[in-house]
C-alpha cells in the first residue's frame, strides 16, 4: 500500500450563480481559483441555462438553500478569501450581507447588476441592499455601468473612476477597483482606490467580443491571490495581468464569441520545457550542419516563444548567442528563458500580426543572401531602420515598428524578414516559423543555397 501525500492548498469561496456554458459564474470562478493554486468551494445562488450566445432560462434558489450551502462550507473549511457574483434577489443580497459581517477572511464583491446590453439585472430594492454588502467588502469590483448605478457617477476617465472609487469607500468598502473594460479607448485602465490612494493597472485592449465572464474571473483571481496572502495591490495586479491574457487567448468554443481561457497561464507554463527543448534541438542541428556562413557579426540567436507568450521572459533563447568560430558554429552558453532581447522582441511583435509564429533566428544579410532568397522564391518581407520615424533608442519600440512595417498589411506569414540595418546596426535576415523543425529546415536550406 502506498503512502498518501496530501496537497495542502488555501481555500477560496465563491457565492454566485451557475453558468451551464462554463464561461461565467461558479464554473468560471472555480476554474480560476484552481488556476491560481487555490481549492475552490461554492455557494450556488441560481441555476441558469446559458451558452456563448446568451441566457435561455434562470432559476433562483430559495434563500434557505443558499444559507445551508454557506453554513456547510464555513463549518468544514478554513476559508482564505471569498467573492460574490450574481446574487439574483434582494433576499439573497441581504442574506449574504448579513453573514459577511461574520467573515474573518477577505471578501471581494463583484456587483453583478448590469448586463452587457446595458439592461439592469436587479430590482431597485436589491440594488439598495448592495450598499450593506459593500460595507463588508475588502474590495468591490464594479465595471463603469455598475459604478454608475452604485454611486451616480458616470465613469468616463481616470478622474471619474477615482471619484466613483472614493464614493464606494465612503459606503464602507476597504477598497474599490473600478474596471475600465466598458470605457472606450485603446487601453483598458482599471483603477484601484483605497484610503485616498490610487493605483492604475493598464493593458492594451484586445479586439474581441469573448469577454463573457471576465468580471467573474477577475474577482475570483483577486480572491484567490488574497487567499494566498498577497497584499491587495499585488493581488489586483496579478489578477488583471491574468485576465488580459485569458481574454486574448480565449477558448474558441460554442457558436458565440467564445469563452475566457481560465487556464491560459498553466497551459503556457506547461509548455516552457518543451519550448526550451525545441530551441536546443535547433541549436544542435545548426552546430552539426555548421551554419557559419549565415552567422552575422553580432552572432545568431534562436528564439522560441511559448504558445501564449507576452513577454521576453516567456521566450527561450541561447545565452550569448551562437558565434562563428574557426571550428564552426558554437553557442556561447546554454538555452534559458529571457536570454534574447532583439530577436525575441521582433518575434513577439510579429506574433501580433501572425499569432501562429513561435520560432525565429537571425542570420546574415548581404547581396549574396539576397540572391539566395530570390533563388529560393520564398515569401520575403523587409524593413529599413533608416526609414523609422521618431525615437530609435528603444529596441522594443523599434521592433514593434519593424513588425508593423514589414507584416502589418500582409495576409500570409513570410518565411524571411530582411532588416536592412542602420548606422551602427548590422543588416540581418530573420527567419520565422510556426515550429522548430520548419525553422531548422529553412535555415539549412538557405545555408546550402548560399554555399
Amino acid at each position: 500500500m502506498r503512502r498518501t501525500l496530501p496537497d495542502e492548498r488555501p481555500v477560496g469561496l465563491t457565492i454566485a450563480g451557475s453558468d451551464s456554458g462554463g464561461g461565467a459564474g461558479v464554473q468560471a470562478d472555480l476554474a480560476t481559483m484552481a488556476a491560481h493554486g487555490v481549492y475552490g468551494t461554492s455557494v450556488v445562488t441560481a441555476v441558469t441555462a446559458q451558452h456563448t450566445r446568451g441566457v435561455e432560462r434562470s432559476f433562483v434558489l430559495p434563500v434557505e438553500e443558499v444559507e445551508a450551502q454557506l453554513e456547510a462550507v464555513r463549518d468544514d473549511f478554513a476559508i482564505g478569501a471569498a467573492k460574490t457574483g450574481m446574487l439574483a434577489t434582494t433576499e439573497i443580497v441581504e442574506t449574504v450581507a448579513g453573514r459577511a459581517g461574520e467573515f474573518a477572511f477577505p471578501l471581494v464583491v463583484d456587483p453583478v447588476m448590469v448586463a452587457t446590453s446595458g439592461d439592469r439585472l436587479l430590482e431597485p430594492a436589491a440594488e439598495r441592499a448592495y450598499e450593506e454588502l459593500i460595507a463588508e467588502a475588502t474590495v468591490v469590483t464594479p465595471n463603469a455601468d455598475e459604478a454608475a448605478v452604485l454611486t451616480g457617477i458616470d465613469v468616463e476617465d481616470g478622474a471619474s473612476a477615482r471619484e466613483a472609487g472614493e464614493r464606494l469607500c465612503e459606503l464602507g468598502a476597504d477598497a474599490a477597483l473600478i474596471k475600465g473594460g466598458h470605457v472606450p479607448g485603446e487601453t483598458v485602465r482599471d483603477v484601484l482606490v483605497t484610503d485616498g490612494q490610487r493605483a492604475t493597472f493598464e493593458h492594451p485592449r484586445v479586439d474581441t467580443d469573448a469577454t463573457h465572464g471576465s468580471g467573474c474571473a477577475l474577482a475570483a483571481a483577486i480572491a484567490a491571490r488574497l487567499a494566498r496572502d498577497d497584499d491587495l495591490e499585488t493581488a489586483v495586479g496579478r489578477a488583471t495581468d491574468f485576465l488580459a491574457r485569458a481574454i486574448r487567448y480565449h477558448y474558441d468554443v460554442g457558436e458565440g464569441p467564445g469563452a475566457v481561457h481560465h487556464l491560459v497561464e498553466q497551459r503556457d507554463d506547461a509548455a516552457r520545457e518543451r519550448t526550451a527543448e525545441a530551441v536546443r534541438s535547433v541549436v544542435d542541428r545548426f552546430v552539426a550542419a555548421d551554419v557559419s556562413p549565415l552567422i552575422p557579426e553580432v552572432g545568431t540567436n534562436v528564439v522560441g516563444a511559448t504558445p501564449y507568450a507576452e513577454t521576453v521572459a516567456e521566450t527561450a533563447a541561447v545565452e550569448g548567442r551562437i558565434a562563428r568560430t574557426l571550428s564552426g558554429a558554437k553557442p556561447n552558453r546554454g538555452v534559458r528563458f529571457g536570454a534574447s532581447s532583439h530577436v525575441a522582441r521582433f518575434l513577439l511583435a510579429a506574433r501580433e500580426f501572425h499569432p501562429d509564429l513561435r520560432f525565429a533566428a537571425n542570420c546574415r544579410f548581404d547581396a549574396d543572401v539576397e540572391d539566395a532568397l530570390e533563388d529560393l522564391d520564398w515569401s520575403v518581407a523587409e524593413y529599413d531602420r533608416a526609414a523609422e520615424p521618431g525615437d530609435k533608442e528603444t529596441e522594443g519600440g523599434t521592433m514593434e515598428w519593424a513588425a508593423r512595417h514589414a507584416l502589418g498589411d500582409r495576409e500570409d506569414s513570410p518565411v524571411a524578414v530582411i532588416d536592412r540595418g542602420d548606422v551602427g546596426k548590422e543588416a540581418t535576415t530573420k527567419l520565422v516559423a510556426t515550429d522548430a523543425d520548419t525553422l531548422t529546415e529553412r535555415t539549412l536550406e538557405l545555408c546550402d543555397r548560399l554555399a
